[in-house]
């Protein structure tokens, strides 16, 4: 796995990315690397999802390390209902994984985010 997660609002540079990745699959070519890549609507959506809070909560969970939600709450010093919340919206996005004895962490070393005007 990359260990850079890019992060960018949907564009055309997007669609034309995955137009040349199955142009190389028909041609009998091997499709480029692929790119590890979270695609959002709009800039209101990709700020909802990665609020300053979940920010927080991703950059102190990548520094602590693997953790339980309830230790990543008292760290964060947060209601665990809203962690819980957080860490369930940031998993299902791919940016927080569960370990198998169901801990939480972060996989990426970065996240790279463009936004084109």
């Amino acid at each position: 796995m990359s260990k850079t997660l890019y992060v960018r609002v949907n564009s055309r540079e997007d669609a034309l990315d995955r137009f040349e990745a199955a142009w190389h699959l028909a041609s009998g070519r091997a499709a480029p690397a692929p790119l590890a890549l979270l695609s959002f609507a709009d800039l209101p959506l990709l700020m909802k999802s990665l609020s300053p809070a979940r920010w927080d909560l991703l950059r102190r969970l990548k520094t602590a390390g693997p953790m339980t939600i309830f230790a990543l709450a008292k760290l964060l010093e947060r209601d665990y209902k809203n962690v819980h919340t957080d860490v369930g919206q940031l998993t299902a996005l791919g940016l927080i994984q569960k370990t198998e004895d169901n801990l939480v962490r972060v996989a990426w070393e970065a996240i790279h985010a463009q936004l084109r005007l």
